[in-house]
């Protein structure tokens, strides 16, 4: 279940629990979460192209933008007048479909969940 998985020790006193809530903070919004699953499917977008995938308006989307660029979780890039952006690294991306197959277990208690479904082949 966990294959492909390295374990990473950290201890519970570590310098990085604090940064840790702030970047599960970071991603506990819905508009945010759908930007980064947005951002992993496509890997570059622009904002209006971001605004309608996660059905926000382009200034919402920017204010979650620069939210998710002071945390260093996503890269602009310009090009002319049009902002592209994409995702810093495989970590935001990583916690988001993570924090999915979590709520997947949640929601198919008494059923496979559909990541372990797809995993096992059933």
């Amino acid at each position: 279940m966990n294959a492909g998985k390295q374990t990473y020790l950290i201890d519970p006193d570590s310098e990085y629990v604090e940064l840790a809530v702030e970047v599960f903070s970071m991603l506990a919004d819905a508009t945010r979460v759908r930007i980064v699953l947005a951002l992993r499917s496509a890997g570059e977008m622009s904002v209006n192209h971001l605004a309608e995938v996660v059905d926000k308006s382009p200034a919402a989307v920017s204010q979650h933008l620069a939210k998710l660029r002071l945390a260093r979780m996503v890269v602009p890039r310009r090009e002319g007048t049009t902002a592209f952006y994409r995702l810093a690294d495989e970590h935001a991306s990583d916690l988001v479909s993570d924090a999915i197959k979590q709520a997947e277990h949640t929601v198919n208690s008494e059923n496979v969940p559909h990541h372990e479904a797809k995993e096992t082949g059933a």
